[in-house]
């Protein structure tokens, strides 16, 4: 565990940290200047500074906030903070079992949209169990530094020892469901079985219970937890504010990154189709780009930029944002701006690229700013703010 000096920096990112900022993809790239207190990046439509809210978090991996203006950030080894906007953080105890291999580890985190009526905090995160390791889903209340009240809601029905997918992203409905993300642990035909939990969107009541609408309910050859299949490794879920429809990044494998809309019982076609393929071959991968009665994503990205953590911007702080969708970007390290038109992605702007390294997560703050993880053994939590 590090010592709690290494949380308690607020500083702004030094303009030298800048110079690796490459071209952008279908737009030109954003200009730098300088002012007395820091960087200030001049991108298309906005002028912004890159501040440095702390450092020195081991494999970040999701922030949440809470109703007061603090935050609760993961890390993957297994471990989360309380961060307060001045940087400063506390160590949360009472976390249930973790079991930190490959890409598993504490992943996601999401405070209950009635949490000042009810306390829960909801969180994703591998565990061992049967031989193997699996996702899992859980609750718990916060009371000062500690989890209370522990539940855990919700397993996958079999896990694997493979270290490879494990998700996880949770969003909350406007019916006051909640749907998560599990990938296809490595073993990709699990995603059109659906009788497993790999490769998936799931759909459960905040309780734990199954939702007696779910697309599979009523169908005895797919389990009832299922809202979706054919999903490879999906690590971007988030709800529209205005339309309520529900988007989502998953990963490829080479190349074919995906956004989707997502439409509960929809087949997303891994592995019978992908807009990428093989890893070793280059070959294409199931039926190629396309197959019957699967559902094609909306935008896709080869070569691949590993999309996470997801937001859409409608805050007060950057007006000509409005509506666009942010995607953090793991092997491309960028963060990749669309402006939608509908259901249309009509126009991408590639910022901080090689910044911050790789964008784990991207969420919109209560102050109206962005705010970004990085995913690096030493990673940090940044946040945008407008520059007049």
């Amino acid at each position: 565990m590090k010592g709690a000096g290494l949380f308690r920096r607020r500083v702004t990112v030094l303009p030298a940290a800048l110079f690796f900022m490459s071209a952008l993809v279908l737009c030109a790239a954003p200009t730098l200047s300088q002012e007395s207190n820091g960087a200030v990046i001049d991108s298309e439509q906005e002028r912004f500074r890159l501040v440095e809210v702390t450092r020195g978090m081991e494999h970040p991996w999701s922030l949440a906030f809470l109703p007061d203006g603090s935050a609760l950030v993961t890390e993957r080894p297994g471990r989360l903070h309380r961060l307060q906007p001045d940087g400063s953080t506390e160590q949360i105890s009472g976390l249930p079992s973790i079991a930190a291999v490959g890409q598993g580890g504490l992943l996601d985190v999401a405070v209950d949209p009635h949490y000042q009526d009810n306390g829960w905090i909801y969180m994703t995160y591998s565990a061992s169990y049967n031989g193997g390791y699996g996702t899992v889903l859980g609750r718990a209340r916060l009371s000062g530094s500690a989890l209370t009240d522990f539940e855990e809601l919700f397993r996958m029905d079999r896990g694997g020892g493979g270290r490879l997918h494990f998700g996880s992203r949770i969003a909350f409905l406007p019916d006051n469901t909640l749907v998560f993300s599990i990938g296809d642990r490595g073993e990709m035909n699990r995603a059109q079985d659906g009788q497993d939990h790999a490769g998936a969107l799931l759909r459960l009541n905040r309780d734990g219970t199954v939702p007696d609408d779910n697309p599979f309910v009523d169908d005895s050859g797919a389990l009832d937890e299922l809202y979706t299949l054919g999903n490879r490794n999906p690590q971007g879920l988030t709800v529209h504010p205005e339309t309520d429809v529900l988007w989502q990044t998953e990963h490829g494998p080479r190349g074919g990154d995906e956004l989707n809309i997502i439409s509960p019982g929809n087949n997303y076609g891994w592995p019978e189709m992908s807009q990428g393929v093989d890893y070793r071959t280059g070959e294409p991968i199931g039926q190629g780009t396309s197959a019957p009665g699967m559902t094609q994503p909306i935008e896709h990205w080869s070569p691949a930029i590993a999309p996470s953590g997801m937001a859409f911007y409608f805050g007060d702080q950057f007006p000509d944002w409005q509506g666009n969708l942010f995607l953090g970007s793991l092997v491309d390290t960028h963060l990749l701006r669309l402006e939608i038109d509908g259901e249309r992605v009509v126009h991408q702007e590639r910022l901080l690229d090689g910044t911050i390294g790789r964008v784990r997560d991207v969420r919109l703050g209560p102050d109206g700013n962005l705010w970004l993880l990085s995913d690096a053994s030493n990673g940090g939590v940044y946040r945008l703010e407008p520059v007049q």
